[in-house]
């Protein structure tokens, strides 16, 4: 005997259509029905439904879909028979509907929440602190129900850019330093599709890049100790060559609209890598010292330090601090001695690195590094005996 089929609420195509086109909605634009933070001190009511059903209806039009007019009733009727389900969460939206966590594990949505805000935070990145400021705001009632755990700090950074990279508070301290932070949107698109574009260099305090237009491909940002930086290769040559963004000014011009694809961006990127990994530091050569190397015809250079206590200690932690780094330990003195084959243009960077460690630190080879560093303590010594002779001689 065949069995009678069940009807319920949403049997006919009409409000099956609405149901479905409810929960698209919610999956397309998470947080929809929130109210705006700056406009929610105003007093005014605002309705979050409505804000739910107008984008409905933006939704329907884009798949050439119908959707019928109906109560605001109904509709908390349909996001209440969600909840029933556990496509929604039992608890108050006041910050917008969502679904779930998206492509996330609650688990994985805690790490990424950490990930955001600390690059958000500690390394200024102001369009991560936008995207974790409103994805908080949704998640409250989640993290009310976790007793805060979702969103408790398990992993952070304590870097610090030492420059601004936020231009609305910038305008706000009205401190603007029309750097390359006020073209964001129109960078990290130029990076994504390959974009020719032309950027303008507004200091150079060591002297040797120079100050002009730089007619470039932008391939990445990355944050490097103390602050941002933009990773690029030169349209004319191919010179591959690393600036940071508050040297370079506001001022952003598109040359090619079309650009030229993701994988050139990726083949050049990749070879901007492989310098940062042979190298030490962020600067990458002259252009005939990267052609060179590159094609793996440039000579490295053996350089060899000697680290004695307590600072050889430490050195003996750090297993990988470069990929071709060798340690050898000598346990009757206790010194460590530190050797790692690097191309030419990476060794003032090198011993500066070294510079840290004051006495505690000697070059072996090569014997210029040795000479540069031993001049250099030479002239501290002579600028502290210079500066007490003169304390005393004011005394």
């Amino acid at each position: 005997m065949v069995r009678k089929p069940e009807l319920h609420g949403y049997s006919d195509r009409p409000p099956f259509n609405r149901l479905l086109l409810l929960i698209a909605t919610l999956i397309q634009h998470p947080g929809v029905g929130s109210a705006d933070p700056l406009e929610s001190s105003s007093g005014e009511h605002h309705e979050a439904l409505q804000d739910v059903w107008e984008r409905m209806q933006h939704v329907a039009a884009s798949h050439a879909l119908e959707l019928e007019p109906y109560r605001l009733s109904t509709l908390k009727k349909d996001l209440q028979f969600l909840r029933r389900y556990g496509i929604l969460h039992r608890s108050m939206y006041r910050w917008g509907y969502y679904l779930g966590t998206g492509v996330f594990q609650s688990d994985e949505l805690a790490i990424a929440l950490q990930a955001l805000a600390a690059q958000g935070g500690a390394l200024g990145d102001c369009q991560s602190r936008q995207v974790f400021e409103s994805v908080t705001r949704r998640l409250r009632s989640r993290n009310s129900a976790t007793q805060g755990r979702l969103m408790y700090p398990i992993r952070t950074q304590l870097n610090r850019s030492i420059v601004p990279t936020d231009p609305q508070e910038m305008m706000r301290k009205g401190e603007n330093q029309h750097t390359l932070f006020h073209q964001l949107q129109p960078l990290e698109q130029a990076i994504a599709q390959g974009q020719r574009i032309l950027l303008y260099r507004h200091r150079d305090p060591h002297g040797t890049q120079g100050i002009g237009t730089l007619d470039i491909y932008p391939l990445q940002l990355i944050y490097s100790e103390i602050a941002w930086y933009l990773i690029y290769e030169y349209a004319e040559d191919s010179y591959l060559e690393i600036e940071r963004m508050d040297r370079l000014s506001d001022s952003l011009k598109i040359v090619t609209a079309e650009g030229r694809g993701i994988e050139p961006q990726k083949a050049k990127l990749d070879q901007a890598y492989q310098l940062l990994t042979h190298g030490w530091g962020l600067y990458l050569g002259k252009r005939f010292e990267q052609q060179q190397e590159l094609a793996g015809t440039l000579p490295l250079i053996l350089v060899k330090v000697r680290f004695f206590p307590p600072v050889a200690q430490f050195i003996l932690e750090a297993k990988e601090r470069h990929p071709q780094q060798a340690l050898r330990i000598n346990k009757t003195h206790g010194y460590v001695d530190y050797s790692i084959h690097l191309p030419r243009r990476s060794l003032e960077e090198f011993r500066r690195w070294i510079s840290r460690f004051m006495e505690g630190a000697m070059f072996l080879e090569p014997k210029e590094l040795a000479y540069k560093h031993q001049q250099a303590a030479k002239g501290l010594i002579e600028r502290y005996q210079s500066e007490t002779q003169g304390n005393e001689a004011e005394s």
